[in-house]
């Protein structure tokens, strides 16, 4: 299932065209997807086919295609807080884009049929945690997974605030499903070959909603002991966070408001109604998409001879438009001239432009980006604590 949108080169352009494509509608899911990058789970040889907008297969992995995850993501109403159960949770990638929204105090739990895929699933979690670059711009939701089938949960279990299975659910499960929810919750599962959003509107009524149509692998029927009886899979425990655990949340969320409040400040203010709408879908989404392909289509044109060096043709992708957007656009496709020029410059232009007068070097605005900062861990290793404590602030992270 899949291929409704076109390809990416990379994770923001795969996003970029579900964007495009209205399947991604929401800022916060958008933020959720940029934040973690879909090829982390896959298997090196297979990387290559992550940005394509295709389910994935080997062995008992399996990702659905991002349009699939996108309308499950946009469906669930995600907010902080919620709980929320994942059934068939796979490699874990849903569960993490998940816990980005739900925030420390969620509960974000998942049942998975193969215990290799829940290793695997561990794995990916520990190596999002470690070295993501996203994980310090949230407050997040950490997921457990518990080995079992899905469909041998007791009917005594906490009921949840959003449910998503990923497997095909037969008709006879379908109450089944419905009262593993709290009232006024939702729902999302392939339920007669379409995606479908129930939300509980009582105690015996629910809203019923088809999305689009999916073909999922269906749910695997439990095995019967020769007792007679299934095998009770137990939910993974509401845990009260430790006074220790909650200091921690507490420390970082005060060290990251400042950091919110300029990223704030910084941000366009909408001048007329249907400018956000605008910004995220209109003619200057379409000039940014089309400028970036038409750069690359330039430069790998360009014939480069000893004599000569390859320059962007960014200006030739200008467009009405206003003159803030201008300016920003300007200053970007500058910001990637320099760069490129820095990287393509011969031995005797460097030595040139290493002597040369640092004022006219800083007019050209084409000083070699630096590297991003991050700042909330800049902020903690400054602060006036034993190392240990500040490695643990930092969750014992390596950047």
């Amino acid at each position: 299932m899949g291929g409704a949108v076109s390809a990416g080169e990379d994770n923001d352009e795969l996003i970029d065209n579900l964007k495009e494509a209205h399947y991604i509608r929401s800022d916060l899911v958008e933020r959720a997807f940029r934040a973690i990058d879909r090829a982390d789970y896959y298997l090196e040889e297979y990387r290559d086919s992550a940005y394509k907008d295709l389910a994935w297969r080997h062995g008992n992995l399996h990702l659905s295609a991002p349009c699939i995850y996108s309308e499950v993501m946009e469906a669930l109403e995600l907010q902080p807080g919620l709980s929320f159960l994942n059934l068939g949770s796979g490699t874990g990638y849903l569960s993490t884009m998940v816990g980005l929204i739900l925030g420390p105090f969620g509960v974000n739990h998942g049942v998975e049929l193969h215990a290799d895929v829940v290793e695997y699933a561990y794995q990916k979690l520990d190596y999002f945690i470690k070295t993501s670059d996203s994980f310090d711009k949230f407050e997040f939701c950490e997921p457990s997974f518990v080995v079992g089938n899905c469909l041998e949960i007791p009917p005594e279990s906490r009921q949840y605030d959003r449910v998503y299975c990923g497997a095909g659910v037969q008709k006879e499960y379908e109450n089944y499903m419905k009262n593993l929810l709290k009232v006024g919750g939702i729902l999302v599962l392939p339920l007669e070959e379409k995606l479908t959003k129930i939300t509980r509107t009582g105690q015996n009524t629910w809203e019923t909603k088809k999305i689009i149509a999916v073909t999922f692998a269906p749910l695997v029927q439990p095995k019967q002991s020769i007792t007679g009886g299934g095998r009770s899979v137990p939910l993974p425990m509401f845990e009260v966070r430790t006074l220790q655990d909650l200091a921690r949340i507490s420390i970082r969320h005060t060290l990251r408001q400042p950091m919110a409040v300029a990223e704030g400040r910084t941000k366009r203010r909408v001048s007329f109604p249907g400018a956000r709408a605008m910004h995220r879908y209109g003619p200057r989404f379409e000039r940014r998409r089309f400028c970036r392909r038409f750069y690359r289509q330039c430069v790998n044109s360009v014939v480069i001879h000893d004599s000569m060096i390859p320059t962007a043709a960014m200006d030739e992708c200008q467009y009405p438009g206003g003159v803030e957007e201008e300016e920003e656009e300007a200053k970007e496709e500058e910001e990637r001239g320099c760069r490129r020029a820095g990287e393509d410059l011969p031995e005797e232009d460097e030595e040139e432009t290493t002597t040369g007068d640092e004022d006219e070097k800083s007019k050209s605005g084409c000083m070699r980006a630096e590297p991003p900062v991050n700042v909330l861990r800049e902020k903690i290793l400054g602060l006036p604590l034993p190392e240990p404590l500040k490695m643990y602030l930092l969750y014992y992270r390596d950047k």
